[in-house]
């Protein structure tokens, strides 16, 4: 099992909401086709607190969503874990008669996750990519003769809202966010939303 992270979310602003954690690649813009979507979600109402726990393992998912744009739900239809980053790293999706379907994973390239969408795969019907802790991280539409290299370095960010785990985000888009980075041999971060809506992150004591 990866190492260990937990983010603890305290709600002293006057509004009942849902906080979610999100994940952003470096330099991932809106033009990009990797979609960011909405890792873990957990609601909580004015002065109250919730807890996320993970654990940094990589899987590859995908899921029939159709068109994606901001709002589409991606509910993983096939979870494929990651053992390591050095083997079984990379996988193909294909897709016959009875739907979507990912290939045996095999060695890639060490250090990066590599998704590759075969001949039988049509355009924009589908969508997959990679999750970590066992939940959709970032996901790509689907088109034929594709490959897309993830190079796992994300970036842990939160915000407040009207949020649905799986929901793919509109990043550029969002306000009220907060970047949650964790210093060296710290594993346990406090973002706390205040009564004016701005963030103070520190750690968690």
């Amino acid at each position: 099992m990866g190492q260990q992270y937990e983010v603890v979310f305290v709600n002293n602003s006057s509004n009942a909401g849902h906080a979610c954690l999100y994940q952003t690649l470096p330099k991932q813009s809106s033009s990009s086709t990797i979609q960011s979507l909405a890792w873990l979600t957990e609601g909580a109402h004015s002065n109250t607190k919730v807890r996320f726990d993970w654990s940094v393992d990589y899987c590859f998912v995908w899921s029939e969503t159709g068109t994606l744009k901001p709002g589409v739900i991606f509910d993983a239809s096939q979870t494929i874990n990651v053992p390591s980053l050095q083997s079984s790293n990379s996988i193909t999706l294909s897709r016959d008669q009875y739907g979507f379907f990912f290939q045996p994973p095999v060695k890639g390239v060490a250090g990066q996750l590599t998704m590759t969408f075969d001949e039988t795969v049509p355009s924009s019907l589908g969508a997959a990519g990679v999750g970590m802790s066992g939940a959709g991280t970032f996901i790509i539409p689907t088109q034929p003769n594709y490959e897309e290299i993830f190079t796992p370095h994300p970036e842990y960010w939160i915000t407040f809202g009207n949020y649905t785990q799986g929901q793919v985000m509109n990043i550029e888009g969002i306000t009220h966010t907060q970047q949650i980075d964790f210093p060296a041999n710290v594993y346990s971060m406090t973002a706390t939303l205040n009564a004016d809506n701005s963030w103070t992150l520190s750690p968690t004591e």
